[in-house]
């Protein structure tokens, strides 16, 4: 049976680095970086000028600065898709700004894709990008630039949709209140709840993370879109803390922590099969989306398990479901690695995946190693998977995109294969995860309990703060913190890992003491 003509396809990617020691750097904005991808990508259809013509939607992925991650102080586009619009003499009815999250590019492919699928519009052009390297360097130089452009859609007639950043539900008040604030060290309370469920010793675990992450610097070393120039390294380079891999936050070395200095961007085309004909787009160039899937876990300090991630495992089970394929026959993955512990669940502990899988466990490099490049290192992972599937007619591929602090998961399976527009599952899937118990919290923990899990953060390689999560005796979850010096020495001096300690209700934040 004959596909619909509204069937959307990929049919352009296109990606983009400037590295500030490379000759001709000349350190272009955010929506310098973005124009120059979405360029890459028109010309990947082989019928630029025809395809652009025809492109009446545009989404951008959040920046950091857009997602109120950091401050730049050269100013921005306020409207970054339509910024990007001017550059390339597109004149768009919608344009699009998507949420926070890893998981944006699924959740705006779909969007995008379902306005084709309905016959909305006929072509549309996705995008993002991070200038973060740039930003720093030039601050470091005491330059400044002017990257401060505004646009206005009413007097275009635009429809101008901005979602929102999407944090409701990432992180509680308590969990703030007691330093759970960046994503290291939220991922650093996730890793160590995974190994006190494995039983395995600090060097146990950190051999296990060097082994995960070394096979991925391989892959990065040579892309040539990486953000800097990266070496193959071993296992033990990764994981080892040194003088050129100091600590970040236990368990975590610099060599295991993604990599935001960077000045990156990533496109994406899509068309209906109508258009794409029409504009004389090779169908060697179209890339079918066979199964999506987006879900979002509870927050942290709710999760009954904090080194889980039952979203990642159901969204992804459901997208191969969905694609009608398993683990088993997928050709390429590309498994979002900001750190080891989406990895581990979503690759290692859901498919039953190895570190040295042969068919390698990222087609781009990852986070610490490629570059990760904000929310939108899996449009970077999106164009790399069309690249690779193109030169494999038949074969699919999996990208899973983690966001916020494994709070939210998305799952693609691509292919050449013809299939009919399958959307992107959610609802049901969240429905079945909302219904598991939370974690029953003790409203106002005091007197004795055990460690579950904890993370010691650094500030320039000194250990600065203590924050643990644990079961109280009487029964209930606490969370609780210090800064006090001789407790956080004894936390680095011997595994915490299900030490009993004695708590303290705080009016801001619970503080602990060893027993």
């Amino acid at each position: 049976m004959p596909l619909s003509e509204n069937t959307p396809v990929i049919v352009g990617v296109g990606q983009f680095v400037e590295r500030v020691d490379n000759p001709g750097y000349v350190g272009l904005s955010f929506a310098d970086l973005a124009a120059a991808a979405a360029r890459e990508a028109l010309a990947d259809t082989q019928a630029g000028a025809a395809v652009a013509a025809q492109v009446q939607a545009l989404g951008s992925i959040r920046t950091f600065e857009e997602s109120g991650a950091m401050q730049v102080p050269f100013g921005r586009a306020d409207k970054l898709p339509l910024a990007v619009a001017r550059r390339l003499g597109i004149k768009p009815e919608v344009a699009i700004l998507e949420k926070v999250g890893g998981q944006s590019p699924l959740a705006l492919l779909a969007d995008l894709g379902n306005r084709i699928a309905t016959g909305a519009v006929s072509a549309a052009l996705m995008f993002g990008s991070e200038a973060i390297s740039t930003v720093r360097h030039l601050v470091a130089k005491g330059e400044t630039r002017d990257w401060a452009e505004s646009d206005d859609p009413d007097a275009t007639g635009v429809e101008w949709i901005d979602k929102g950043r999407g944090f409701e539900g990432t992180l509680s008040a308590a969990s703030i209140a007691h330093g759970i604030r960046a994503p290291v060290t939220a991922y650093a309370l996730c890793e160590n709840a995974r190994r006190a469920r494995l039983g395995l010793s600090r060097k146990a675990y950190a051999d296990e993370m060097g082994k995960l992450f070394a096979p991925l610097t391989k892959v990065a070393a040579g892309n040539r879109y990486s953000a800097a120039a990266v070496k193959p390294m071993s296992a033990q380079e990764i994981a080892t803390p040194g003088e050129r891999n100091r600590m970040i936050c236990d368990p975590y070395p610099l060599k295991l922590v993604s990599r935001d200095q960077v000045n990156q961007a990533a496109a994406l085309v899509l068309m209906s099969i109508k258009a794409a004909r029409a504009a004389g787009v090779p169908e060697t160039r179209w890339i079918y989306l066979h199964g999506a899937a987006l879900a979002n876990e509870r927050e942290l300090l709710e999760r009954p398990d904090i080194g889980a991630y039952p979203a990642a495992n159901a969204a992804i089970a459901a997208a191969l479901s969905q694609a009608n394929v398993t683990a088993d026959a997928i050709a390429a993955f590309d498994f979002y690695s900001c750190f080891p512990v989406p990895v581990f669940n979503a690759a290692i502990d859901g498919l039953g995946l190895a570190a040295d899988d042969p068919r390698s466990l990222t087609v781009t490099g990852g986070l610490p190693y490629f570059g990760g490049a904000g929310n939108n290192y899996s449009t970077h992972a999106l164009a790399s998977m069309v690249e690779i599937l193109r030169g494999k007619p038949g074969a699919k591929g999996l990208v899973g995109m983690n966001g916020g602090f494994q709070s939210k998961y998305g799952a693609a399976v691509l292919s050449t294969g013809p299939r009919e527009w399958p959307g992107c599952l959610s609802a049901e899937l969240q429905a079945e995860l909302d219904a598991v118990p939370k974690a029953a919290m003790a409203l106002a923990p005091q007197g004795n309990g055990r460690i579950g899990t904890y993370t010691v953060t650094f500030a320039k390689g000194v250990p600065e703060q203590a924050i643990v999560i644990g079961e109280l005796d009487t029964g209930g979850r606490f969370v609780a913190t210090t800064r006090d010096a001789t407790t956080v020495a004894a936390m680095l001096e011997r595994d915490p890992l299900g030490r009993p300690v004695v708590i303290t209700t705080g009016e801001k934040a619970n503080s602990f003491a060893f027993d």
